[in-house]
């Protein structure tokens, strides 16, 4: 195991906390800031943040999803998240979404965000999920993570969204047989 590996481990929040809370509004506001196109506009403060997150962890408490952080094996500090959404339509009960992959900008360039989809893979076969499916920005550093890890790559979607600060950006839509 590594050292990045033994510096950091990935828990399941199964409720909400403030502590939680916190942690994911820290990383969510750090990364619009940083410039990661994840669905909100700059300025991003706290304030909307973490209503967002409160919505997402009632969301999870319902069985809806499953919301997975990076922590800080010292600290307990929050430095990632990513969610495993569940399909809502009835013919797709063997379908999730991969969302909000997410690492603070303090904690990159340490593995966590390879160690964010192994445990949502992990979580969606233990949920009986075997096709996941996510978009990212294309030409990101997600885009690389997620093509060296395997997943297939379906194409591109030119101006998609928005980076936080304005321009537009294409998206780069990924999926992942589990059963392969």
């Amino acid at each position: 195991m590594s050292d990045d590996a033994l510096a950091h481990r990935i828990r399941r929040v199964t409720a909400e906390s403030a502590r939680d809370l916190d942690g994911l509004t820290n990383v969510l506001v750090d990364c619009v800031d940083g410039g990661a196109s994840v669905s909100f506009m700059d300025p991003f403060p706290r304030e909307r943040a973490r209503p967002f997150w409160e919505g997402v962890l009632a969301s999870a408490v319902r069985g809806e999803r499953i919301v997975l952080v990076a922590e800080n094996a010292a600290s307990g500090a929050i430095v990632g998240t990513v969610q495993v959404v569940f399909a809502g339509p009835e013919n797709q009960p063997h379908r999730a979404d991969v969302a909000k992959m997410l690492v603070h900008r303090s904690a990159r360039r340490h593995g966590l965000g390879a160690m964010l989809m192994r445990a949502a893979e992990d979580a969606a076969r233990g949920a009986g999920r075997t096709l996941l499916v996510l978009d990212t920005v294309t030409g990101g550093d997600a885009e690389r993570l997620y093509a060296r890890l395997g997943w297939e790559r379906c194409g591109v979607i030119p101006k998609y969204a928005y980076f936080p600060k304005g321009g537009l950006c294409s998206t780069t839509v990924f999926y992942r047989d589990l059963d392969a």
